[in-house]
């Protein structure tokens, strides 16, 4: 979770342009970011893929209220609600949107395209059938900030007990860049227009504990050195990464829970 999920700015930058807060366009320069292009695919009604501008306002038309972000990973089917087919395309990236006010979801696809040296990305997001149902395991905003900062010690208790900082070039190279993001980062809008600070506190705490556990989950053995010290390492690590990934979808959601959509 060191970036920002794509299913992410497209919910957060659909609600406000579904509450009136953005035009569609700057929603939709918000929601391509770097990428070339977004396009969706299988929205009913259009018999091909459609730009991002028309497919928000088709979505609307639907009947859509509200854009929530499902962030699953295997073993935790975060904010899915069913049928099998869309959880399994969910799984399978690792993300999606679910619509609020119709029975659809949204599974990005990304593509990269043209020669070597100027390669670009495109993203199709494939509208499926949702089933109408409470998303898995999604907790309040009050209930993920509580068990964001536990997570933010118990990460930070990993780190040191792991000695990843003294574990060389690439380690140190690793947290310089984590820090580098970091600061950057201050000042930044976080979310679009609508969302509360309170959300927006939750969602940068989130990404940097997300931050902290690929630093020491990741990119060499740390500290550890025996095979049963890495899997301990992984075993600690998991219930928070599954706290940071709770805490993003939470942000996220958190102005359709309080619009009640």
């Amino acid at each position: 979770m060191l970036s920002e999920p794509r299913s992410g700015r497209l919910a957060a930058w659909g609600n406000a342009l579904l509450a009136g807060l953005v035009s569609p366009d700057d929603a939709v320069l918000a929601v391509v970011g770097e990428d070339a292009v977004h396009r969706l695919e299988g929205l009913p009604g259009e018999p091909a893929p459609v730009g991002l501008t028309l497919a928000l306002g088709r979505l609307r038309a639907l009947g859509v209220t509200g854009l929530r972000v499902a962030l699953p990973v295997p073993g935790h089917p975060l904010g899915l609600s069913g049928p099998p087919e869309f959880n399994a395309r969910a799984l399978e990236v690792e993300e999606a949107v679910v619509c609020e006010g119709a029975a659809l979801g949204l599974v990005p696809e990304v593509r990269e395209a043209g020669p070597e040296g100027d390669v670009h990305v495109e993203v199709v997001w494939h509208c499926l059938p949702v089933r109408e149902a409470p998303p898995a395991d999604v907790p309040s905003l009050g209930e993920a900030e509580r068990e964001l900062a536990e997570a933010l010690r118990e990460a930070t208790e990993v780190l040191t007990r792991l000695d990843v900082a003294g574990s060389g070039p690439v380690a140190e190279a690793a947290i310089d860049a984590y820090r580098a993001r970091a600061a950057a980062s201050r000042g930044l809008e976080v979310l679009a227009p609508g969302y509360p600070p309170r959300a927006v506190r939750v969602l940068e705490l989130a990404q940097r504990v997300g931050a902290l556990v690929a630093l020491a989950g990741g990119g060499g053995h740390g500290g550890a050195v025996s095979a049963s010290e890495m899997a301990a390492r992984a075993v600690a690590l998991r219930p928070v990464e599954r706290t940071a990934r709770r805490a993003q979808v939470a942000a996220y959601n958190s102005v359709v829970e309080a619009r009640g959509v």
